[in-house]
């Protein structure tokens, strides 16, 4: 049996339209369990109506604690041998559940990965796609080892994950998830995903890929397009880099992604800067380039500098470092807004 878990706060709006996909899913042999979130609209009683609806969906109410305290407790009450994750104001197609559960039992994977779409609520955006960096097909121990372990997270260029992190686009294992959950921090705050991710990939023995196949829609409105300027968003993805590093050396896998997570943070710092110098409109010019100039000279990034190792870094990438290592940092503000515009 297959257990879809959904966190549910406050999206009463988009709810049902992430309901009505799963219970209309081609494969009938799977629980949906629907994680209210301590939502302060109507999401809470919703899910109770859907309960009384359908007999295969539990409803968890809690304390409203965050996403990832949400899917745990969500694992937590359910019974699947395999799980899988949907984010409430999201959709699959009728058939996802069944293909990938059915490719997770023939090959007896410890995890199933697919591609999503992102769906704009501007109409006139166009649909982008995101999928794994692997051929499709079947991984086992020694092809985890050999094809995906030196690029789990940077083949030597940015932004170059070999599995992208969302959990929603995976099956995963029951236990190897029960088994990795004590590594979620509740501390991190941006990358939750993908710390879930990276422990239980560090325990799989069998992984199978589908590619060019995008049966998650993940949908992405106004607010989430513009959002705010994060005056921490560096502090966050250091906790994130922390803890990457921490499971790194806990889980002592026979393989060190030390240079896999410095370089990783080192791309995610640039969007860091970039974040800095398009959504800091409170403050003067020149106080943005002094705010870049201390994320770029924070012990952590300055480690990241020293050490980082990509030989597939293209020309511009490579001249960001330049200038971050360099301190260029008012050459750096010009060229984000004429790079990224």
């Amino acid at each position: 049996m297959l257990s879809v878990i959904v966190p549910v706060y406050n999206v009463e709006k988009y709810l049902d339209r992430c309901v009505q996909s799963l219970v209309n899913q081609t494969l009938k042999d799977m629980e949906i369990i629907l994680v209210d979130d301590g939502s302060t609209d109507d999401s809470g009683s919703l899910c109770d109506d859907y309960a009384r609806q359908y007999e295969n969906i539990v409803v968890v109410h809690k304390e409203n604690g965050g996403l990832t305290s949400a899917w745990m407790a969500g694992v937590k009450a359910s019974k699947g041998d395999y799980l899988g994750f949907v984010d409430s104001d999201d959709w699959v197609e009728g058939d996802m559940y069944q293909i990938m559960y059915e490719k997770a039992l023939e090959k007896q994977v410890d995890m199933v990965c697919c591609g999503l779409v992102k769906e704009f609520e501007d109409k006139t955006r166009t649909h982008t796609y995101l999928t794994d960096r692997l051929e499709k097909g079947y991984y086992e121990k020694e092809d985890i080892i050999q094809k995906i372990r030196p690029v789990f997270l940077c083949d030597g260029s940015f932004d170059s994950r070999a599995i992208p992190a969302s959990r929603c686009m995976k099956l995963y294992r029951r236990e190897i998830m029960e088994e990795n959950m004590k590594y979620c921090n509740e501390q991190v705050s941006i990358g939750e995903d993908l710390v879930i991710t990276f422990a239980c990939f560090m325990d799989c023995e069998s992984i199978y890929t589908f590619h060019d196949y995008y049966p998650y829609h993940y949908w992405i409105n106004e607010s989430s397009l513009t959002g705010k300027h994060d005056s921490n968003y560096i502090r966050k993805l250091i906790t994130l880099r922390e803890q990457l590093l921490y499971i790194n050396e806990e889980k002592q896998s026979g393989y060190d992604y030390r240079q896999q997570i410095l370089n990783d943070f080192l791309f995610l710092t640039l969007m860091c800067i970039k974040d800095e110098v398009y959504k800091n409109r409170e403050e003067s010019h020149g106080k943005v380039i002094k705010n870049v100039a201390k994320i770029c000279e924070s012990p952590q990034v300055q480690e990241a500098l020293r050490e980082y190792h990509m030989p597939k870094l293209m020309l511009s990438g490579k001249i960001f470092v330049f200038m971050m290592k360099h301190k260029l940092y008012a050459l750096m503000f010009l060229a984000i807004r004429i790079v990224f515009s």
